[in-house]
């Protein structure tokens, strides 16, 4: 991609997941960014509902502003749909008709390529990457299959099993299961795991419906928390005197690791509130880790970025017993947080990559991918 060359980029953000908040915080910076390094924006908000908005402010509305405000970040798009107001359009919409490519009474000007901002479930697992691939429209990030695996810390935790990458020992839960026999799973976690342990939805990121338990009488609330996001449950004995270690990787075939930074907490682990809800979590960038773990730490993190077959970017997350100096590999997530408190963009940012930058890396790599996806034979010769 000729880095001066002008995109219109459409950035997808909103969505159902229940990370819908952290995905307009981080829409806000990417639309910013993108607009700092010349690139057109085409906001598309996608509301917890499902109802897809690319009329006016579509962030403005997510966001409940009185007025659309885009402190130059971006104008506001052409209403999708002839003769819909906004009231119509929000309750009416469909994904498909706001792809360039399927709404053709009202079709959006050319996008180059989705830039899809989309936190958890319905948007970094897999989902929207398959809408937008039988759409034929690049995107940026990690393919279908890495977003899904990905995203299910069960099946991703098999796969770096077999690659051999050590990680917390864990045990997992399904909701029926819990639901119908309870003290057998209580038993059983107690038996397998010890505590203290943290029980997590399969299925999600931020920290939501993370729970640290301390022992049986805290295991029902933590359990029952978890069973609201997700079917499947996932319990990880909690790694002693833990230091919370991450890097950011970025690339398709020949991805580069960042620097390592390391999250100080302001509670008592990494949940939703010390993360974006107060500024008294500290971000020590780089970690402060002998050159021995640092090789270790971007060694493993390459080496789980490839395991999924991600592509694009992905944070890798770690767990540093200070005792023991042993690194244990926590999770992957393919589409990092882009908010002001985010360490994906702030460890690029000091290892050399700025903002801007960066977004047009993840421009030229989503292009990259796309090109090498038309390679394929879709049809039988």
């Amino acid at each position: 991609m000729d880095k001066q060359r002008s995109l219109r980029v459409g950035v997808l953000f909103g969505g159902r997941s229940g990370e819908h908040e952290v995905s307009l915080a981080s829409a806000r910076n990417v639309m910013e960014a993108l607009s700092r390094a010349g690139h057109t924006v085409v906001p598309i908000g996608i509301t917890p509902q499902g109802h897809w908005l690319a009329q006016g402010d579509p962030l403005a509305l997510l966001t409940g502003a009185e007025q659309p405000v885009h402190n130059g970040a971006h104008q506001p798009t052409q209403p999708l749909l002839n003769g819909a107001t906004a009231e119509a359009q929000t309750k009416v919409s469909s994904s498909w008709a706001l792809l360039p490519q399927a709404n053709q009474e009202a079709p959006l000007p050319t996008i180059d390529v989705i830039f899809p901002v989309l936190h958890g479930t319905y948007g970094e697992d897999g989902t929207v990457q398959g809408l937008l691939e039988m759409a034929n429209l690049p995107y940026v990030g990690c393919g279908v299959l890495a977003s899904a695996v990905a995203m299910d810390k069960v099946v991703a935790k098999q796969l770096f099993a077999q690659a051999g990458l050590r990680q917390p020992r864990y045990s997992v839960v399904m909701r029926r299961r819990w639901q119908a026999a309870p003290e057998q799973v209580s038993d059983q976690l107690e038996t397998t795991l010890g505590y203290p342990l943290f029980v997590k939805p399969a299925n999600l990121g931020s920290s939501v419906g993370i729970s640290k338990v301390h022992d049986r009488s805290e295991l029902p609330a933590a359990l029952e928390l978890a069973c609201r996001y997700d079917r499947k449950l996932i319990a990880e004995a909690a790694i002693p005197h833990a230091r919370e270690i991450e890097v950011s990787v970025l690339g398709n075939d020949d991805p580069i690791v960042s620097i390592p930074g390391e999250i100080v907490p302001a509670h008592e682990f990494y949940d939703y509130a010390a993360k974006y809800l107060t500024d008294a979590s500290k971000l020590l960038i780089p970690a402060p880790i002998c050159s021995e773990l640092v090789a270790e730490v971007q060694t493993m993190a390459l080496r789980a970025f490839q395991t999924v077959a991600c592509s694009g970017l992905a944070r890798v997350d770690f767990l540093l017993d200070n005792d023991s100096g042993t690194l244990y590999l926590n999770e992957i997530n393919t589409m990092p947080g882009f908010t002001r408190h985010s360490m994906y963009p702030k460890l690029w940012e000091a290892s050399g990559i700025s903002y801007p930058e960066l977004v047009d890396r993840l421009l030229q790599l989503a292009l990259e991918q796309y090109e090498d996806r038309l390679q394929n034979c879709t049809a039988r010769e």
